[in-house]
């Protein structure tokens, strides 16, 4: 072992003080909703359309400036000994080489402390949003953010240099979906988009970022839930794990039996940008089955995928070319769904569960030559069924209709829930 790369979820936050203590529990991605009251201050005061001009994205709760700036608001005395900010990477640097860094495309998740246009940070609103924090000097993946201390060098064994970004852009790099027109559907607890573009894109429903190496740039997405559709599913069928379920809805025909899934079960990121949307299950009759529920959480995930897709290309994305990865993409049921859905090929390499292997990738590319069609051959490509193309199109019509009927329902819910 000559090198290491490192990955984490993202984009968190961990405030630590002067001395790099954690203040309290870091805050996690979109899924924490919290910092919702935090954008619309935001916003007031720097303008919504020039921080997505800047920064590429809209404010919205993924951002990891709002989520600063509740820290701030609601645990002042906390907030005032804050000297530092790290993300799970990052923070993983740091106790191995002692280096306090941050890779660029984490930054580019800060909004609206980091300027994508310049590719730096922006010092006028990191004052505003984030005062008194001593924001890290920036690297890109590929580069070396230093060597193992004495001490993590006793503690692991390991030796030489660290790279390391956000966990999603770490897949894409294990695959090879890095280049201008590919779109990474990374199957996990939520799903995950990042599509390549040779120029900065924005728009209000997605995320402009840069990319994970120099020069390139992603118009990204997020679902809030997949997998975790599907594992709350299976612990209510107690007894019943993942391969059983998956084998039951195979037995379902396509469309559930007429069964219809909104998978807004934890709010929902792109495209709709809803924190208080909320699963909505149409056409429940006392005949459906569990194979049937399981069906349309999987289907549901993929009227996203697709709803997504229509928003990048509207947006002026060009998507050439699909690969998929995760864990979600073990057995064939789930990804075939998606292609029948969204019309589209997926790709699938022989690796899918890569955000490790990516984070490697990066520490060989660092001291040698790695090619990653060498390391992660494609392993087989899964088509749309043509067969089933008119029945999904006509499920896709009524998916986009569901959450406009259901959405003042829900909302009202949601406030209920919150009391």
């Amino acid at each position: 072992m000559t090198a290491v790369g490192v990955s984490g979820m993202g984009p968190c936050v961990l405030l630590t003080d002067e001395h790099d203590t954690p203040l309290r529990p870091a805050v996690l991605y979109g899924v924490d909703t919290r910092s919702v009251r935090q954008i619309e201050r935001i916003e007031a005061r720097l303008g919504a359309e020039e921080i997505m001009r800047r920064g590429g994205s809209a404010l919205t709760t993924q951002a990891a400036g709002p989520k600063i700036a509740w820290i701030a608001d609601e645990e002042p005395g906390l907030y005032a000994r804050a000297r530092r900010l790290y993300m799970p990477s990052s923070w993983l640097v740091r106790k191995l080489t002692g280096a306090y860094v941050l890779d660029h495309h984490s930054a580019s998740q800060c909004t609206p402390l980091y300027d994508t246009l310049a590719g730096e940070w922006y010092a006028p609103w990191a004052a505003e949003v984030a005062p008194g924090i001593d924001l890290p000097p920036l690297r890109w993946s590929g580069e070396a953010a230093g060597t193992l201390t004495a001490e993590a060098a006793r503690e692991t064994g390991l030796p030489a240099g660290i790279p390391g970004t956000i966990d999603a852009w770490a897949e894409a790099l294990s695959v090879g979906a890095q280049h201008t027109g590919d779109l990474m559907l990374m199957y996990g607890t939520t799903m995950f988009l990042i599509h390549t573009v040779p120029k900065p894109l924005t728009s209000p429903s997605l995320w402009g970022t840069v990319g994970a190496l120099p020069g390139t740039r992603n118009l990204a997405g997020g679902m809030a839930t997949s997998g975790a559709v599907t594992t709350w599913l299976r612990d209510l069928f107690a007894g019943t794990d993942h391969a059983e379920l998956t084998r039951l809805a195979g037995e379902s025909a396509p469309g559930a039996n007429g069964l219809l899934m909104l998978p807004y079960f934890s709010g929902e990121r792109t495209p709709i940008m809803d924190p208080d949307a909320r699963g909505v299950i149409a056409g429940l009759t006392l005949s459906h089955t569990r194979g049937d529920l399981y069906r349309a959480a999987l289907e549901a995930t993929g009227f996203g995928i697709r709803h997504n897709v229509e928003v990048i290309e509207a947006a002026g994305g060009d998507i050439r070319r699909v690969v998929a990865v995760g864990g979600g993409t073990q057995g064939s049921l789930w990804t075939q769904i998606v292609s029948d859905i969204t019309g589209r090929p997926q790709e699938l390499r022989t690796i899918t569960i890569g955000a490790a292997y990516g984070g490697a990738l990066l520490a060989a590319q660092l001291v040698g030559d790695a090619c990653v069609d060498d390391w992660n051959p494609v392993r087989e490509t899964v088509m749309p069924r043509p067969e089933n193309a008119a029945r999904y199109d006509e499920l896709y019509t009524l998916y986009r209709r569901l959450y406009p009927q259901t959405t003042q329902t829900v909302h009202a819910l949601a406030a209920l829930q919150e009391r």
